[in-house]
């Protein structure tokens, strides 16, 4: 017997490596030193800081994979899998360096992998870090025929005295939403549930979607944010805190971007929702607290600025073609969100 006959493809492997390796170069930006194939990926470090911080972040992308691979659609989890990282990572006022990803199978097909690969060159080339690596692993008769799972780890950098913890938020600051592209890559447990459970599948076209199918509307991948907010900094305006919302909806996650005694006044008709989430309610019979809990409900990220400064945040981004809303306020409070639909 060989590695071959075990259900190892090495050859298969080398020829994978081959095919993405000008993917991978297309993302490359100063400080990537050294080239794909090594054991380690080098990055120098940019000059001009005088005190650099690096800050990390790791995700996956969850069972909205299930949905890609029943549709044989794999280039939008791999941006998806991308901007889970650097939106974290940006949180903290931080510009994201380079990006390494994860990828395990039990069969290499290297068509439907490099579409996987595909996609996170361009989440990092929206989200400006380098591909630095990564590593693939075939491992038979632990994912069925088809299947695959991904998981990606970003690395960026801030100067120590511009990090952003929450501890500039002030009593009153505006919170502005920013609007996501759907229901990005949290929920999908929930979501396969109820398309299961009824008369549905991924090419139904609802109505209330204007003749797209759910696959369609439910691939959309997840906004990465990194360019336009990074822009806005430099562009004088000032971020006190900053949230990205993914598990758990704008409740779990909003509040992370709070100081000490702080919560958030929602007001939850100051933004519009996409009609994906009508849908989802309607078909699963979802209470408005679930679905609040469970989705992002069409903010992505989350700016906490002073007041005087809210009209003039909504104008930029929206200058970006990013929708914005002032969505809520800080107020006194113990770290949670006021104003939930029930």
């Amino acid at each position: 017997m060989d590695y071959r006959e075990a259900g190892v493809d090495v050859q298969e492997a080398r020829a994978f490596v081959d095919k993405i390796g000008s993917l991978v170069q297309s993302t490359h930006r100063p400080g990537v030193l050294g080239g794909l194939g090594g054991f380690s990926g080098w990055f120098q470090l940019p000059t001009g800081f005088k005190e650099p911080v690096l800050v990390s972040g790791t995700d996956g992308v969850g069972t909205k994979l299930k949905l890609a691979q029943d549709l044989n659609c794999h280039h939008t989890v791999g941006i998806d899998l991308v901007a889970m990282c650097v939106n974290d990572v940006l949180t903290s006022g931080a510009e994201p360096l380079f990006f390494l990803d994860y990828l395990a199978t039990g069969k290499l097909n290297s068509e439907q992998l490099a579409q996987v690969v595909a996609g996170i060159a361009e989440g990092c080339r929206q989200g400006g870090c380098a591909l630095l690596g990564g590593e693939t692993a075939e491992m038979p008769g632990f994912y069925q025929k088809g299947e695959y799972d991904l998981a990606g780890f970003c690395v960026g950098i801030v100067e120590k005295s511009q990090i952003i913890d929450g501890s500039q938020v002030q009593v009153g600051d505006v919170a502005i939403g920013l609007a996501s592209q759907g229901v990005h890559s949290n929920g999908f447990s929930l979501v396969r549930k109820i398309v299961s459970n009824g008369d549905f599948n991924w090419d139904t076209r609802p109505e209330l979607l204007g003749g797209k199918s759910l696959g369609e509307v439910l691939l959309t991948p997840t906004r990465i944010y990194v360019k336009p907010v990074l822009e806005a900094r430099s562009a004088g305006l000032d971020i006190h805190g900053m949230a990205h919302i993914t598990g758990g909806g704008l409740p779990e996650n909003l509040p992370r971007g709070l100081g000490a005694g702080q919560s958030i006044q929602l007001h939850p008709s100051s933004w519009v929702i996409p009609p994906i989430f009508q849908w989802l309610a309607d078909a699963g019979q979802v209470s408005p607290a679930a679905m609040f809990n469970t989705f992002n409900m069409g903010i992505g990220f989350v700016l906490l600025v002073p007041p005087e400064q809210a009209d003039k945040t909504i104008a930029w981004f929206e200058s970006q073609d990013i929708a914005a809303y002032a969505i809520g306020e800080a107020i006194a409070g113990t770290g949670n969100l006021v104003g939930v639909p029930e």
